[in-house]
């Protein structure tokens, strides 16, 4: 869930999915490979806060639920979080998202401590099922010279924050690459070959930094399987590594039962195909429908983590803190700056 793009754009990309889903739709399943031991590690419950030093340089101030002031790090643990995810963008305009930027989020996190999640755009800006833009500075480069220019971004970024002692648990090579990553290039609608070796690079850079983190591709609407076995079908086909499949879920107000009981047949549907575990690494309704969204949340939790013998490693939303500033609609957060009840699930899952 992001920017907003062209509606011609829009089309396209609905038309583009519609024929690949359609063709994946034929083609008979893969053998079931064999499974490895379910994780025993802590269940992860955060969120991606990654616009919180924009919106505090732009004096937006966050408070829980007695009015005290609280950094806002700080208030998602005092929520009963521990997971934070930050994008990393390649060379922003303004600044944000950038890596030094990121790094001054992860050094919160890790003083509180709690685990992190870095996500690589690859772009300068949002990337999503819709648009991946290539970084500027990128722009002109032959295949080999983007892998190599993912591959040195990804090290980068990465050794900064080892440098400062920080421990990165999970890493996205990629941002909703329902369609591959860096078009033309690497749209997996035209070239599964581009993009997968585009994804390896980001890939065995993680590992070269943190050989310990898990690596996750990532795909939106976590509730439509055919969106996922096209994507994994062909990474597989082309020798395409990931550690774990990252999920979108974003439901509609009337339907949030039959999408939250659709994403947890599809963990464990991908398990059973590709022996690896699945994480919801997005999720978000309307901040103004509260009382449906935690009882959307309560239910995922409840299910994620009795319904998939531990396929599923955490939940986590996205940009909760979001009241005033910026205009997202799906933030979790009073008019007065404070953690709306839709959150308490990511506090209360333990008892679940």
């Amino acid at each position: 869930m992001k920017k907003s793009f062209k509606l011609i754009l829009g089309v396209l990309t609905a038309a583009m999915l519609t024929s690949f889903i359609a063709c994946a739709e034929e083609q008979p399943p893969f053998k079931t490979v064999e499974k490895p031991e379910p994780t025993t590690s802590e269940f992860a419950s955060g969120a991606d806060i990654s616009w919180i030093t924009k919106f505090e340089a732009n004096d937006v101030k966050f408070y829980n639920a007695q009015g005290e002031e609280r950094e806002c790090t700080a208030l998602m643990k005092e929520i009963g979080m521990n997971t934070v995810r930050l994008r990393v963008w390649v060379n922003p305009a303004d600044g944000w998202c950038n890596a030094n930027d990121v790094l001054v989020k992860a050094l919160r996190a890790k003083q509180l401590g709690m685990r992190i999640m870095i996500d690589f755009h690859y772009s300068d800006v949002w990337a999503d099922p819709g648009k991946q833009y290539i970084p500027v500075a990128w722009e002109n480069f032959t295949l080999d010279e983007m892998k190599q220019a993912v591959a040195n971004h990804t090290q980068e970024v990465l050794q900064l924050l080892k440098n400062n002692q920080i421990d990165v648990e999970w890493v996205q090579v990629g941002n909703e690459t329902t369609t591959g990553m860096l078009w033309p290039m690497g749209n997996a609608t035209n070239s599964m070959t581009n993009y997968t070796e585009l994804s390896n690079a980001g890939y065995d850079a993680v590992k070269s930094v943190y050989p310990e983190a898990k690596v996750i591709v990532h795909v939106d609407r976590g509730d439509e399987l055919s969106r996922f076995t096209w994507l994994f079908d062909g990474l597989r086909r082309n020798n395409g590594k990931w550690d774990v499949i990252g999920m979108s879920l974003y439901p509609e107000l009337n339907s949030w039962e039959e999408s939250n009981k659709n994403i947890i047949a599809n963990i464990n549907t991908l398990f059973d195909r590709y022996g690896t575990e699945c994480m919801i690494v997005e999720v978000g309704m309307s901040r103004t429908e509260v009382a449906t969204a935690q009882a959307f949340l309560a239910d995922l939790f409840r299910k994620s983590i009795h319904e998939t013998n531990k396929r599923c490693l955490g939940i986590l939303y996205w940009e909760p803190e979001c009241y005033t500033y910026e205009t997202y609609d799906k933030g979790a957060f009073t008019d007065d700056g404070r953690p709306t009840d839709a959150l308490l699930p990511f506090g209360d899952y333990i008892n679940y």
